[in-house]
């Protein structure tokens, strides 16, 4: 008898990989079904056909978030951090609505919002398995550069620092001016807090001085990088509080939550890929804060300067609940979620007799309007404004300034305002291959690349377009990335063209 050749290598390493993704399934598997059994366990609301649908997206956008946890991705992979948001948006703020009985309010609701998650969960789930096959087009392993032709961007240290004190000055000149025409800080506050047109035209101001606190940042990693005494979890620390306080005042006391919590999340990520890397228990903590951020700057958001009260006392944080209707399920599940905003959708669009007209493609020809300024083109489409009123209220209920829904429906509902239900698995499978490309651009960078200032920002990206409307996703890339990018791109050189054909080596991200 002839003796059995050994397996080739790659069919050893595509079973471990085989079996490694077989481990993950499993153990996200267990974790929910024992999630699903506490929430029915609680309450008898849960024993409803919903939580099917409902479990298997959990399990399905689970097998990411275990991956994460167990390492097998980087901190700052995007199918990681979307395997955490989604567990929370595609599995557990569904039952959280169900446990807590919070529903969107000023809409008839429908007869019974279990039967609508459950429907909108069947959705998703196709909606998440062409997302699974689209995105797996990235490479598996950081080094996998067959025959990928690209150029290195190399940071011109001296040209960087001349470039980025100018935009500095810049930046800082304008949001000062900005203050100086409000009144000061406390002109600037009292005019967001009375909804008065103050800030009208001032779109574009906003877009270069509230870039600051994000170049400021940029100057210490490129400095810090050389610097041992910069590197410590001290400083570190201390420079993010310090960038959080920037982000408030350039911009986070005007109301916006996302500029401040986005700004965050790229503030982390730049010291994660430039500085040191940052851990999972750090990640963890940031995570804590950022409800917490959430739930008490919801408070400022409703009640203006009198939310300063939710520091004295749990009765005081209890009437400022109750006055600004902003506890914590709305942090956890209106600003971190779209369930039920999204069931409501399906349920207006799916029902006999639905007078609502689909927008075909009008919200995303709106949203690409907003660059030209209404000076420039008063007529320009309205955005995704007018459709979301309408798919809620019925047809003609939109009347601008007087009755109208400022509701943020993320992708899978500005899909449905457009082209209906069916549409969702589709428009997953582009979101899909959106991940997948800003994923190999991640992996096939250079250790030295200073676009690597840039990752956290295109991360973030792919969140955005996940919870956000086509209209927010516009803004975020050009409010957030534009002057960021400019001052990046004016500040490298572009002088090594790469080719390898590297075998692949050992796998730092898997698929």
């Amino acid at each position: 008898m002839s003796e059995a050749l050994p397996r080739p290598l790659s069919d050893r390493k595509d079973q471990r990989l085989a079996q490694a993704n077989a481990a993950s399934a499993l153990i996200s598997s267990y974790v929910c079904m024992w999630i699903v059994f506490g929430f029915v366990a609680a309450s008898d609301r849960f024993l409803h056909w919903f939580v099917i649908p409902v479990l298997a997206c959990g399990i399905l956008i689970g097998i990411d978030a275990v991956d994460w946890f167990r390492g097998r991705l980087d901190i700052f992979d995007p199918v990681g951090i979307l395997g955490l948001l989604g567990f929370h948006l595609f599995f557990l703020a569904p039952l959280l609505h169900v446990h807590w009985d919070y529903w969107m309010a000023y809409v008839v609701p429908p007869p019974d919002w279990r039967e609508w998650l459950g429907n909108m969960a069947f959705l998703n789930f196709s909606g998440l398995l062409a997302y699974r096959v689209s995105r797996s087009l990235a490479p598996r392993h950081r080094q996998e550069r067959s025959e990928i032709s690209k150029i290195a961007w190399h940071l011109d240290r001296q040209r960087f620092f001349v470039i980025v004190s100018v935009a500095l000055l810049i930046t800082g000149g304008l949001q000062i001016w900005t203050y100086a025409r409000s009144g000061g800080i406390l002109g600037y506050i009292q005019a967001y807090t009375e909804g008065a047109s103050a800030f009208q035209g001032m779109g574009w101001i906003f877009m270069i001085s509230e870039s600051f606190p994000v170049l400021a940042l940029m100057a210490f990693a490129v400095y810090a990088e050389r610097k041992e005494a910069g590197k410590s979890w001290a400083v570190l620390t201390f420079v993010l509080f310090a960038f959080l306080v920037l982000k408030l005042l350039f911009g986070g006391l005007r109301g916006s939550r996302s500029n401040t919590v986005w700004g965050l999340f790229w503030a982390v990520g730049i010291v994660h890929f430039w500085i040191r890397p940052v851990s999972k228990r750090f990640i963890f903590v940031g995570c804590i804060f950022l409800v917490l951020f959430m739930f008490l700057y919801g408070f400022y958001k409703g009640a203006g300067l009198d939310a300063m009260r939710a520091f004295e006392s749990a009765e005081a944080r209890a009437e400022l609940v109750q006055e600004t209707n902003r506890g914590l399920e709305t942090a956890v599940l209106a600003d971190l979620g779209r369930g039920d905003v999204q069931a409501f959708l399906f349920y207006r669009l799916a029902t006999p007799g639905s007078d609502y007209e689909y927008a075909w493609g009008r919200t995303y020809l709106g949203a690409a309007a907003i660059l030209i300024p209404r000076a420039v083109w008063p007529g320009r489409p309205i955005n995704k404004v007018k459709e979301g009123t309408q798919a809620q209220y019925g047809m003609g209920s939109y009347v601008p300034g007087v009755w109208q829904s400022s509701r943020v429906y993320g992708l899978a509902g500005e899909t449905m305002l457009n082209f209906g239900p069916v549409a969702v698995p589709f428009v997953y499978l582009i979101f899909g291959l959106v991940v997948s490309r800003i994923r190999r651009f991640i992996l096939t960078l250079e250790p030295a690349d200073s676009r690597l200032i840039l990752l956290p920002f295109l991360v973030n990206l792919c969140f955005v377009i996940l919870v956000s409307d086509s209209d927010n996703v516009l803004f975020f890339l050009i409010k957030n990335g534009a002057v960021p990018f400019a001052v990046l791109a004016l500040s490298s050189t572009t002088p090594v063209a790469v080719r390898s054909n590297e075998a692949t080596k050992t796998a730092s991200y898997s698929i």
